[in-house]
C-alpha cells in the first residue's frame, strides 16, 4: 500500500526482507502403542515425564512391557511421548490376537484407533510397540512409518533364540523406515522387586532423544550407554555381531568397563544410500523443516523474487546444519546445493501454480569400522 505524503517530514516504513528463517523440527518425540489395564484407550495422550505416565496409566505392572519401555525412554533422556493404550492384556492372548488392535481403524478425524490414531500427530518422530516381536506387527509399524514419511519405527528382536541360528535371525525385508534392536535387556522390576528381561525399544528411543539433544540428529545413536540396563539376555561376541550387522540388526553389547551400549546404527534397508539410521533421520528432519519453513510461500506471486527468497532461506538453514557438523565437505558449496529458479520452474508449472525446489545434501556417515595398521619399527644401525 502506497503512503500519501502531504506534510513535510521524514516518513519511515517497515518492509519485509523476504527472509523467513527455517528452524529444524523436533526429531525425538516418541509414539508408544501397547496395553495397560488403566488409563484412556485409543486416545493418544502426551506425557512429558515418568510421573505423568504413572498418573495416567499406572506404574509398572507384572507381565507388561509398555510401562517398562516408557520408563526406559525417560530414564535415557526422552522428553516427550504419546501413549496409545489399546486395552488391557487378556489371559493367554497371543501376539497375533493383538495385531488388529495395533493396526487400528481409520474412520476419520477423532475416530482413528491403534496406529491410525498416530497419523493425526505430526509431532511423532519415533514409534514402537514394545515387546511385540512378530513379523506382522513389525510390518505394521514399518508401513505406518513409511506412509507418514516423517518417522522411524524402532523394533524389538525376538526374546528367545530357541532353535533359531544367528544367521537365520528373523527380521523384516528391506525397509529404510525401521531399525531393529537386540537382545532384550535386564532391568529391575519395581512390581516384583527382582530383575527381569524387557524389550529394548523404549530405552533405545530415549537414547536417540538424548543424542539428538546433545549432538544432533546427524550423530549416529550408537556407542552410547543404555541407562537402566543391568544385563543382557544374550552376550554376543564380535564374530557373532559380524553375522548380524550386515543384516541391519543393531546389537546391544556389554563392553565391560565401558558398560552396556548400543553398538549398531543401521536401518533394515538393503539400499546402501539409506543403510545408516542417522542419515535417514537427517533427511526426514530436513524434509519436514523445509516443508514447514516454506509454508509462507503458498499463494505468493510465483516469480523470480519469490524463488530468490526461497533459495536464500533454505541456504541459510542448510548452512546452519553444515556449521553444526551435520554435512560433509570443506565448504558449504561442497556440502549442499539449492535450486529454485527458471530451470526448476518452467512456465507450464507456473501456470499450474507449482513451485519446485531442488535440494541436495551430503550427510556425514558414521565411522563404523576403524582400521589400525601397526608395523614393526626396526632401527637402522650405522654402517
Amino acid at each position: 500500500m502506497s503512503t500519501a505524503y502531504e506534510a513535510p517530514g521524514v516518513y519511515s516504513n517497515i518492509v519485509s526482507s523476504g527472509n523467513k528463517p527455517i528452524e529444524s523440527v523436533g526429531s525425538s518425540t516418541a509414539g508408544f502403542i501397547g496395553q495397560s489395564s488403566v488409563g484412556p484407550q485409543n486416545k493418544p495422550m502426551l506425557v512429558t515425564s515418568w510421573a505423568q505416565y504413572q498418573k495416567l496409566f499406572g506404574g509398572i505392572a507384572e507381565g507388561g512391557y509398555l510401562a517398562h519401555a516408557v520408563y526406559g525412554f525417560f530414564l535415557n533422556g526422552g522428553a516427550r511421548a504419546y501413549i496409545n493404550n489399546i486395552g488391557e492384556k487378556q489371559e493367554n492372548q497371543k501376539e497375533e490376537d493383538v495385531a488388529g488392535l495395533i493396526k487400528g481403524e481409520d474412520k476419520g478425524p477423532g475416530k482413528r484407533t491403534g496406529l491410525c490414531a498416530f497419523k493425526e500427530i505430526e509431532d511423532i518422530s519415533l514409534v514402537a510397540a514394545p515387546g511385540f516381536t512378530g513379523r506382522t506387527v513389525h510390518q505394521m509399524l514399518s508401513d505406518h512409518a513409511s506412509e507418514c514419511g516423517d518417522r522411524m519405527a524402532v523394533l524389538d528382536g525376538i526374546e528367545e533364540l530357541g532353535e533359531v541360528q544367528l544367521h537365520e535371525f528373523p527380521r523384516l525385508g528391506s525397509t529404510e523406515e525401521a531399525a531393529l534392536y537386540w537382545p532384550w535387556i535386564s532391568v529391575f522390576d519395581e512390581s516384583t522387586k527382582k530383575l527381569t528381561y524387557v524389550p529394548p525399544s523404549g530405552h533405545v528411543m530415549g537414547t536417540m532423544a538424548r543424542v539428538d539433544s546433545d549432538r544432533g540428529v546427524h550423530k549416529a545413536p550408537a556407542n552410547e550407554v543404555l541407562r537402566g540396563a543391568l544385563g543382557l539376555k544374550y552376550s554376543l561376541t564380535r564374530n557373532e555381531q559380524a553375522l548380524l550387522n550386515p543384516r541391519g540388526i543393531n546389537l546391544i553389547r556389554d563392553l565391560d568397563d565401558m558398560g552396556i551400549r548400543i553398538y549398531g546404527a543401521r536401518t533394515l534397508s538393503e539400499d546402501k544410500e539409506w543403510k545408516y539410521l542417522n542419515v535417514r533421520r537427517l533427511f526426514q528432519v530436513v524434509k519436514q523443516s523445509v516443508t514447514k519453513g516454506t509454508e509462507w510461500v503458498v499463494f505468493e506471486p510465483n516469480n523470480e523474487k519469490l524463488w530468490g527468497n526461497i533459495e536464500r532461506n533454505i541456504r541459510a538453514y542448510l548452512k546452519t546444519l553444515f556449521n553444526n557438523g551435520a554435512l560433509q565437505g570443506k565448504t558449504p558449496e561442497e556440502a549442499f546445493y539449492v535450486k529454485c529458479n527458471a530451470a526448476t520452474n518452467p512456465q507450464e508449472n507456473i501456470d499450474l501454480g507449482i513451485v519446485t525446489i531442488e535440494i541436495g545434501i551430503a550427510p556425514v556417515k558414521p565411522a563404523e569400522f576403524v582400521q589400525i595398521n601397526i608395523q614393526q619399527h626396526v632401527e637402522q644401525s650405522e654402517a
